[in-house]
């Protein structure tokens, strides 16, 4: 079986959001056109805690995109967002959410950050996603959401270690290029893993 995954559709990374993916709003209609076309769908959920060691307004004289370590790990500093139980943790108003099956938050844990829909950045917790999907007998995912070069990347990279077979639907994705082909960079990266890049019409 195969299952679509939709990576962190949510407010905050949508055009006017606290960390605004360019163009973001524009996979919702790609994403939704294709919700008919799977049996099984799933959402990651950004769901930081207010004092996320991520966030740059949580460290005094540090501005959003400069580099730390973290608890060992890099770690880009961002604006605050898609904090838990604000508007821009939710999920984008277009968003046909009503198909989904399940929602998996991440990014809870304050002292680590979670790119991945699988795991934390530093794989010493996962959110269960592979395991029920695994427990539901999925052996393909069909990746799509916000941002290619970050969470969307991370998503696919790790499901592939997973063992899933791994296709990203790269029109219904978009980057945030904080340098420029950051997304372009992704892209090649996710290939040479062995992750199949394909447009939504060949779905």
């Amino acid at each position: 079986m195969t299952a679509l995954v939709l990576v962190d559709i949510q407010n905050d990374f949508l055009p006017g959001g606290a960390l605004a993916v360019p163009e973001g709003d524009q996979i919702i209609p790609i994403v939704n056109s294709l919700l008919p076309r799977f049996e099984l769908i799933v959402a990651t959920q950004d769901w930081h805690p207010p004092g996320h060691a991520s966030f740059a307004a949580n460290h005094p004289g540090r501005k959003p995109y400069e580099q730390i370590d973290l608890d060992g790990l890099p770690q880009t500093l961002w604006p605050v967002h898609c904090v838990q139980n604000t508007g821009g943790a939710l999920f984008a108003p277009g968003l046909d959410t009503r198909r989904v099956d399940r929602v998996f938050p991440k990014g809870t844990d304050p002292r680590i950050d979670s790119y991945s829909g699988l795991f934390d950045n530093g794989h010493r917790q996962s959110t269960g996603l592979a395991e029920w999907l695994r427990e539901r007998g999925v052996s393909d995912i069909d990746v799509v959401g916000l941002a290619t070069d970050y969470c969307v990347k991370f998503t696919a990279l790790d499901a592939v270690q997973e063992g899933f077979r791994v296709h990203l639907i790269e029109d219904a994705c978009r980057g945030v290029n904080l340098a420029p082909d950051d997304t372009g960079r992704a892209l090649d990266q996710m290939r040479q893993a062995g992750v199949r890049v394909i447009r939504s019409g060949s779905v």
